[in-house]
């Protein structure tokens, strides 16, 4: 049985949320899932930016983004993909199942959105650009990190770690800030090992 559409004429997000619950539980009960028809709960979550939707498989919650409301028929089909997440989980409780693996799949099929795919693609915010100011290198092979924040603790390069070390930290590949004195020769990022 496909999920009904949202009115065009609702447009309270209370009155959209409270819908859509009620039409969370009664999914929840026609495929035989009674404590998750009792647990499951939606939520507006302005906090999400790019992503239209979340499910909380611990505590049986789907957020949805707001910006939703301005797309009734994906607003929809986000509501059913992220219950689809819960009916999975619920089905295999004691299983470590894959996100959008088989499972959450015929979820989905069970739920009317037969071959559903795991991204959007609504207009929502792009993602913002998170400049990386912190620049530093490892003195030993001279690969270069940029971070958004500086270290807090002694970090060293992994890899010179593993070659030189037998996989051990060693202070001679800390960090250092800044670039490396220049030598015509730069490598891509590397692994880090925490001390």
């Amino acid at each position: 049985m496909p999920a009904r559409a949202l009115q065009p004429g609702t447009i309270h997000p209370a009155v959209v949320l409270r819908q859509l619950q009620e039409e969370a539980c009664a999914w929840a009960t026609r495929l035989a899932l009674p404590q998750l028809a009792a647990r499951v709960t939606l939520h507006w979550h302005a906090r999400l930016r790019t992503t239209a939707g979340l499910a909380r498989l611990d505590c049986a919650v789907i957020l949805l983004n707001p910006r939703l409301l301005a797309f009734p028929e994906e607003l929809t089909r986000t509501f059913l993909h992220e219950l689809a997440h819960l009916v999975a989980h619920a089905r295999n409780p004691r299983r470590l199942i894959d996100p959008h693996g088989p499972e959450w799949r015929l979820a989905c099929a069970d739920l009317g959105l037969a071959g559903e795919k795991r991204c959007h693609v609504l207009p929502l915010a792009a993602p913002r650009r998170v400049e990386r100011k912190h620049l530093y290198h490892c003195p030993q092979c001279r690969r270069e990190v940029r971070r958004v924040r500086p270290f807090r603790r002694a970090e060293a390069c992994l890899i010179c770690c593993r070659t030189h070390a037998d996989g051990r930290y060693d202070r001679r590949f800390r960090f250092a800030p800044g670039p490396p004195p220049f030598n015509g020769n730069t490598l891509a990022q590397p692994e880090l090992f925490r001390l």
